[in-house]
């Protein structure tokens, strides 16, 4: 490419005394190193030494000890961890004291805010566990959720796990036919539901779609009005087992206890089972690259049908700090307002959101200097929106934070002992490393990232994939064993890296490869823009591949298509290359997005085309 990389402007730096004060600090002062780069360095040179020492600082509860930490004689693909130890995850979420506050609740705008103690929690998730087995349902039966996260769907999250049970987490947003096909996969016996959704002061339908769903028999939480419920479906009162006391079951490392699916943008979605050990890297990434402590309050709008639903579970328990969840949708003030109430001291966002908050100045005037750090996950982030975010809280840090559901949280990420800079990442995470490749299959300083396995939390199974195709199969011969994840990134010249996007995303303009990514990030600026979509479509007819922009215009813009076409043109020629030549650009209302708020570029290419083949002038140009 022709566009200059160059290394981003300075951000926030962090003090001594702050750096004393990290969990990592505290980990190189054990193990006698003196810098952030040897703690990495020896966390992949002594990988089962490193997870060893993070089971011992989380205080991971093993109801039976394991005989060797780590065993790769079947090939770092099939990497065991904790071998012949018995362990039941759930366990290791209530080490704090019981009147410590787990859960800060705020259902709605105008609603009070909750408290829910970790002894609350721990014996409601118990009589969540003792109902499941008076109706029959054993360890290994899979159980789903289809609700909000709130509290009690927390302690059922945690009943299921302690009943040695596997989550099936599904989005509350999902469609019939996208929960069937999630029910279906999962093999599901039992779905725990609530009548109705209420958002912005509207209530929605849930049960009718769990039933449209073609369900197994659900359990029912009464929200609203309805009280009717579809024969053999329980309600949630009767359900309920009055005996507050459970001992966790013990299981195997390897059983798994949650089953979280892909977004399915192509086809079915891939199913994930996280093991025993995948929360181990929820909790250590928290720990380690967030600086979880218990005194901290963490939010992060989230669902249960999304990785991080379950990753805050995890990392806030299990660090014995409180989670912080809010009902309500997180788009305007009142959002802004609950961070300030709840005392949040962690932030997780993903940046659409924050690009929303700029735009409409929402959160101007707000309170949030209890706010140490804010994380940053889900889609490629524009600088503009996180200088904007690091404002909000008087000039704090925001952590990049990238991975998936089959890595259990992030690869590469940032720390509170590095510089952080708007947009970029600083490390790979500790315990893993990764690589660059070009093209070619040649290291270089832009190029797909491959993850150098072993990790705790890399997933070694699919439900409905060939597991080896998916993440081994043809992979560029390399010095040490790969595993493909499909991001783009690229080196920049004082070592961090920016994101460029999924490799699927990346296209190929004027016989130049760009990323998606590179492209909306000049675009998104732009005055009158609130989101944009770069897709290349290949012609009907042979030739070129053609760059086309979706785009969502904020409420004022008075814009036609020709004239931000022109726009667009012209910054993308000032800006990356004058080659790229924009093919069009489409005005919609919004971007379809996944359960995670990722945008769907391959929906979009596949409306464009469908679009194409409807109209003569597409056809003939």
């Amino acid at each position: 490419m022709t566009h200059s990389v160059s290394s981003p402007a300075a951000g926030w730096f962090p003090t001594r005394a702050e750096i004393e004060q990290t969990h990592i600090a505290a980990l190189q002062q054990q193990l006698g190193l003196e810098s952030y780069a040897a703690l990495h360095r020896w966390s992949v040179t002594h990988r089962a030494e490193f997870w060893q020492l993070l089971i011992e600082r989380l205080g991971i509860v093993l109801q039976q000890p394991y005989q060797t930490l780590l065993d790769c004689s079947d090939g770092v693909e099939q990497a065991r961890w904790l071998v012949g130890a018995r362990l039941n995850i759930a366990a290791s979420c209530f080490l704090a004291p019981d009147d410590a506050i787990a859960v800060l609740y705020q259902p709605t705008s105008d609603a009070a805010l909750e408290r829910w103690r970790y002894g609350d929690l721990d014996q409601l998730s118990n009589r969540v566990a003792n109902g499941l087995a008076a109706q029959g349902y054993r360890a290994g039966d899979a159980i789903a959720i289809v609700m909000p996260m709130t509290p009690t769907a927390v302690a059922i999250y945690l009943g299921i796990v302690k009943l040695g049970g596997v989550v099936v987490s599904i989005a509350e947003s999902f469609a019939p036919s996208e929960i069937a096909t999630r029910l279906q996969i999962a093999q599901t016996k039992a779905v725990f539901t609530q009548t109705e959704l209420l958002r912005q002061g509207k209530r929605l339908p849930l049960y009718s779609q769990v039933i449209a769903a073609k369900a197994p028999r659900a359990i029912v939480l009464p929200v609203g009005t309805q009280r009717v419920l579809r024969s053999g479906d329980l309600a949630w009162h009767r359900f309920l087992s009055a005996n507050s006391q459970f001992q966790a079951v013990p299981r195997h490392p390897d059983d798994a206890t949650n089953i979280l699916f892909s977004s399915g943008t192509t086809g079915p979605p891939k199913a994930i089972p996280w093991s025993q050990t995948t929360p181990i890297k929820c909790a250590a990434d928290g720990y380690l690259h967030h600086d979880i402590h218990p005194a901290d309050v963490v939010a992060w709008p989230t669902s249960l049908g999304w990785m991080m639903g379950p990753w805050l579970i995890y990392a806030s328990l299990i660090n014995r700090a409180t989670m912080a969840l809010y009902g309500d949708t997180p788009s305007d003030r009142s959002f802004g307002k609950f961070v300030q109430t709840a005392g949040v001291t962690l932030l997780g966002v993903v940046p659409s959101l924050v690009r929303t908050w700029r735009l409409n100045c929402c959160m101007s005037g707000l309170s949030w200097r209890k706010i140490r750090a804010f994380s940053s996950t889900g889609e490629c982030a524009s600088p503009e929106d996180m200088a904007f975010l690091m404002a909000l809280a008087g000039h704090k840090p925001v952590i990049e934070y990238c991975g998936g559901t089959e890595i259990g949280g992030g690869y590469i990420t940032g720390t509170l002992v590095q510089p952080a800079y708007p947009a970029t990442f600083s490390t790979p995470a500790l315990g893993l490393d990764l690589v660059l490749l070009d093209a070619s299959g040649q290291p270089s300083d832009s190029g797909e990232a491959f993850i150098v396995p072993p990790s705790m939390g890399l997933s070694t199974r699919l439900l409905n994939r060939d597991h080896h195709q998916v993440y081994y199969a043809n992979l560029p011969a390399y010095s040490v064993p790969l595993r493909r994840h499909g991001d783009w990134f690229e080196r920049l010249p004082n070592g961090y890296y920016r994101a460029q996007g999924r490799v699927d995303d990346t296209m190929n303009l004027s016989g130049i490869k760009v990323s998606a990514a590179e492209i909306e990030r000049v675009l998104q600026p732009l005055p009158g823009v609130r989101a944009v979509a770069a897709i290349a479509v290949d012609p009907p007819a042979g030739g070129p591949s053609q760059l086309v922009v979706y785009a969502v215009l904020t409420p004022s813009a008075q814009l036609s298509p020709s004239a931000l076409r022109s726009l667009f043109q012209q910054s993308i020629r000032q800006s990356l290359n004058p080659l790229f030549n924009l093919s069009e650009v489409v005005i919609v209302e919004s971007l379809p997005r996944t359960a995670s708020n990722k945008v769907m570029r391959r929906q979009l290419r596949v409306d464009y085309l469908k679009a194409a083949e409807l109209s003569p002038s597409k056809q003939n140009s």
